[in-house]
């Protein structure tokens, strides 16, 4: 089994630091009247809120961070591989792209869906057959992440679509573990890659012709 590098374990532990550090600084920066509770973290990298960029570093540096965790997460089916890029590419586009003032915008709300369903999807095209093979990317456990996954993406999109008031707590919880799921995968994967590495057997050495 091919082994994940550092790099992309350092990618992995960065992408929820990132958010939720970056979620949590800029709630903390806005005037009275803001609720995580009910209001998006896109409205803290909107062109109304008060000191956009330290949203619109976040989730740029989240998307990024998918990407370079993609590229490392070699264990993994090429196809979930390739959603976690497109994952991390959305989540870069919704910081370029941010929600306007007043009113919304469509080229937002495209890439911030298409972010949310390949980054949900992924695990659930990324497993793998065979041994040895990590925790995280075994079919059973993959199939169990993503609909865990597809069920927070359905309480936001019902949330969203009512307008009710936990919109903002549904998208952080999704969110959140959408960030959380590939730092597990790294972590089973590089505990695997080593586990092998130790039991590995040694070609015993050819005795030297006399």
């Amino acid at each position: 089994m091919r082994r994940v590098p550092w790099w992309a374990l350092l990618s992995a532990a960065m992408a929820p630091v990132f958010l939720v550090g970056g979620w949590t600084l800029a709630a903390a920066l806005q005037p009275a009247g803001y609720s995580s509770v009910r209001d998006t973290i896109s409205a803290l990298a909107g062109l109304g809120a008060a000191d956009r960029w330290v949203m619109t570093i976040g989730l740029a540096a989240l998307g990024i961070c998918h990407l370079v965790t993609a590229l490392g997460l070699r264990p993994a089916a090429g196809v979930g591989r390739l959603f976690l890029v497109v994952g991390g590419v959305a989540t870069v586009l919704v910081a370029v792209f941010p929600v306007p003032r007043s009113g919304t915008s469509d080229i937002h709300r495209v890439v911030a869906g298409i972010g949310f369903a390949t980054l949900t999807l992924w695990p659930a095209l990324a497993w793998r057959r065979g041994r040895p093979l990590p925790w995280g990317l075994r079919p059973l456990v993959s199939i169990v992440a993503a609909t865990v996954l597809l069920g927070l993406l359905a309480w936001f999109t019902v949330e969203l679509s009512a307008e009710g008031v936990r919109i903002g707590l549904t998208e952080r919880l999704l969110a959140g573990s959408q960030a959380l799921w590939p730092l597990v995968v790294v972590l089973t994967a590089r505990r695997s890659g080593r586990s092998a590495s130790t039991t590995t057997p040694r070609t015993p050495a050819e005795p030297t012709p006399v």
